[in-house]
């Protein structure tokens, strides 16, 4: 079947766009030259269409009612049984829903994406059923996963299981919330400046970005290709450790993984012990303006604490970290302008494996609903905007030049000290908005706390929140990071600081949030 084609106010549109002047002339000439052009559209229509073409995938799935879903942090529940036996066995994950589950419905938290149905599994999701999981559902996400809190979703915000007038965090707050309430044993989130190990600190579990790269991003929706992470989601380093075993390493459909890639046995390591180790506790992590003084207490102390496992722990200033916030900002608003808006997800330009259905879906919904979007989408789309078409995109490739800087910044404080340690978050959970906020506060509360988390998004260090203490009945949690790609020593670190810590409380279980039997396809 024959692309559409454009007539000629779509022409002229086009030359206005690039500046082309059109006379008489052209306008008669140009629409059979584009015609003919549009033939080679043709034949890669029909050739993906005879070729390529997923075919489509039917799987059980139910959408819970408000009173069994009390966290609001499932989107769908299914069961969906492993593939095979593996590490993973009797393991119930929940998926964030920005991750494609084949023949499941998939939202990405926001209307310009309802009613997608993925005809492929993400890599992640391949590799979870080959180790033995079950997967449990699809896990409440942030409008297109811009927020660091958890009151953005169209479906309805995601409740804290410490605290349910409270955020859970942001943008992979309904992983975090399932497993801190006991739903799930392990969760994939999502991080493009923090969106792991935010909801993670917020609910009293442990989450990991992964160095950028080591896990395929293949198969979940993008915000900006430099700074997409997949990674676990769980109650324990042990579990955090085993899943990244089962989902690390290249897939070949992702340009984010380098061709060389190794991976490690990230479990097995986590024994032997941090005698030795130095800790730099960053001074730059504490004292932001947003700050609670008892949760830099608790994150100082948390720290130090590692001297009971023989390290040596001591303050380092990192001046960059403080710039590199402003570097991701950059970068996530005209990048995700230019790709997840303009390039409708996916973008252009690079190889792999692209949704093209999902492309073409969000295309026309993004529009269609884009008064539905939140204003965190909104402010990347209309500040991004500017970024791009004012301002040339010339400020973006001064953020990716700057990069480097901020990158060997890190680096060289990790030839001194083998891990990085500071507060996750400058706060505990918040109570979640008035429906009726005005809109600079709404934005402040959703994007507020991610001055520590982003930077290591756009740098691409391995970045891991563990839960060190309670202030005032909530949970805060200590990030530690380290060398990219030796994602196996902050693991290391983090299992040492549980073993000190002892046991973390658990919330009180809502137990009307269930798995519910899947009824329909």
């Amino acid at each position: 079947m024959a692309i559409i084609r454009p007539d000629d106010n779509a022409i002229d549109s086009a030359a206005q766009h690039y500046g082309i002047d059109l006379d008489d002339t052209a306008k008669r000439e140009w629409p059979a030259l584009i015609d003919g052009a549009l033939g080679s559209y043709d034949a890669v229509d029909q050739l993906y269409a005879d070729e390529a073409a997923p075919t489509p995938i039917s799987r059980e799935y139910r959408t819970p009612e408000s009173d069994e879903n009390l966290l609001g942090a499932w989107y769908v529940t299914t069961e969906i049984l492993p593939t095979s036996d593996g590490v993973l066995g009797d393991r119930r994950v929940a998926i964030k829903d920005n991750v494609s589950v084949a023949g499941v419905p998939m939202m990405n938290g926001s209307r310009s994406v309802e009613g997608f149905v993925p005809s492929r599994d993400a890599t992640v999701v391949t590799r979870l059923l080959a180790a033995g999981a079950t997967v449990a559902g699809k896990a409440v996400c942030e409008d297109l996963c811009f927020s660091g809190s958890s009151f953005t979703p169209a479906s309805g915000p995601v409740r804290n299981p410490w605290d349910p007038h409270r955020e859970a965090g942001g943008s992979s707050g309904g992983s975090a919330a399932l497993v801190a309430n006991g739903d799930v044993d392990i969760a994939i989130g999502g991080d493009q400046g923090g969106s792991i190990r935010i909801p993670a600190a917020f609910c009293g579990v442990v989450g990991h970005k992964p160095t950028f790269g080591l896990v395929p991003y293949t198969g979940a929706f993008p915000i900006e290709r430099t700074i997409d992470h997949l990674g676990p989601i769980t109650r324990s380093v042990d579990d955090a450790a085993l899943m990244l075993s089962v989902i690390a390493g290249r897939d070949g459909n992702d340009p984010r993984q380098p061709e060389n890639l190794e991976t490690d046995d990230y479990l097995s390591n986590l024994g032997s012990g941090v005698a030795g180790m130095r800790i730099g506790v960053v001074r730059e992590g504490f004292g932001q303006a947003v700050s609670q003084p008892e949760v830099d207490d608790a994150i100082r102390s948390a720290a130090y604490s590692l001297t009971e496992a023989g390290c040596a722990v001591e303050e380092v200033s990192i001046p960059w970290h403080v710039h590199a916030f402003h570097i991701w900002n950059v970068i996530a608003t005209d990048g995700g302008a230019y790709q997840m808006l303009d390039g409708n997800g996916y973008g252009l330009n690079v190889e792999g494996l692209y949704d093209p259905e999902l492309m073409a879906h969000f295309a026309s919904r993004r529009v269609q609903h884009a008064n539905d979007l939140s204003e965190t989408v909104k402010l990347v789309a209309l500040t991004g905007h500017h970024g791009l078409t004012a301002l040339a995109g010339a400020t973006y490739g001064k953020a990716r030049n700057l990069v480097p800087h901020a990158r060997a910044a890190y680096d060289a404080a990790l030839e001194q000290y083998d891990v990085l340690v500071m507060p996750t978050l400058p706060y505990v959970a918040s109570e979640l908005p008035a429906a009726n906020v005005d809109r600079a506060t709404f934005i402040t509360k959703a994007l507020g706390m991610v001055a520590n988390t982003a930077p290591f998004d756009v740098t691409g260090h391995p970045s891991l929140s563990v839960p060190a203490s309670l202030v005032n009945g909530l949970p805060t949690g200590m990030m530690i990071t380290g060398k990219r790609f030796d994602d196996a020593k902050v693991l290391q670190v983090g299992r040492a600081f549980e073993k000190i810590r002892g046991a973390f409380p658990a919330p009180a279980r809502h137990t009307s949030t269930v798995l519910i039997p899947p009824i329909h396809t």
